[in-house]
């Protein structure tokens, strides 16, 4: 059984201090590019936890109706549902969205089937899924994704593929390794081993410094074949 109120995302605001800054600073930036391109009319959200991306919605769309396995904590699900069963009827939302989510469904194909399914023909799927990430939500953690396997489920459910948009390069991904590594540890740790990364970091500038280094180099020296995630379009 999940764990139903379980903490998930609220708002967007990862600023520079933010240990997962690299991460969330490319993601956001190519789904809110996806959303202002494609999101219109009605939209389904599966998977929407606390819709923290309602705000953002709210002026390209009509209507934003969210389900979810289980009740998020600020109680923002609106149909509790699988995601491969999804009690409404076929074509009749103009977007679909499933944003970091497909990697937590058993059934990611089904998932996928139900957005094709739901959609309007000529409709938009935006669907959003990790590469690299740490183990999370466990145990219900169960895929990681290339683009090419993005490609052949997609393609699977009969969906044509728009948009296929890396979020951050290998720059950003060493970045994010390496903080995620080593924080809090470097905090905490009293070994030398410890001494010797708190000494890096605070070399480096910290969480601060970190950030700002390797988001300059991933902008300045892009490499997209070792990303952290990917954002998606596809089209009924």
């Amino acid at each position: 059984m999940r764990e139903e109120n379980i903490q998930q995302l609220k708002d967007t605001n990862k600023g520079i201090d933010n240990v997962e800054y690299l991460a969330y600073k490319y993601y956001f930036q190519d789904l809110f590019g996806s959303f202002k391109d494609y999101a219109k009319g009605r939209l389904l959200d599966i998977g929407c936890g606390n819709k923290p991306f309602s705000t953002f919605l709210k002026p390209l769309i009509t209507e934003h109706v969210g389900c979810d396995i289980v009740q998020s904590s600020e109680r923002s699900v609106d149909i509790l549902c699988a995601a491969n069963n999804i009690p409404l009827g076929s074509n009749s939302f103009d977007t679909v969205i499933s944003t970091q989510t497909i990697e937590h469904v058993e059934d990611h194909q089904g998932l996928v089937n139900e957005a094709f399914r739901l959609l309007k023909p000529g409709g938009h799927f935006i669907v959003s899924g990790p590469m690299y990430w740490p183990l999370h939500e466990e145990p219900y953690d169960f895929f990681r994704f290339t683009k090419h396997g993005f490609t052949y489920i997609l393609q699977k459910s009969g969906f044509r593929i728009a948009q296929i948009k890396s979020n951050g390069g290998k720059w950003a991904l060493c970045g994010q390794v390496m903080l995620q590594t080593i924080y809090p540890d470097v905090q905490n740790e009293k070994t030398f081993k410890g001494y010797g990364m708190r000494l890096l970091f605070k070399m480096m500038g910290g969480v601060k410094g970190f950030n700002r280094f390797f988001s300059k180099m991933d902008d300045k020296y892009k490499d997209e074949r070792n990303t952290m995630n990917y954002v998606v379009v596809a089209t009924k």
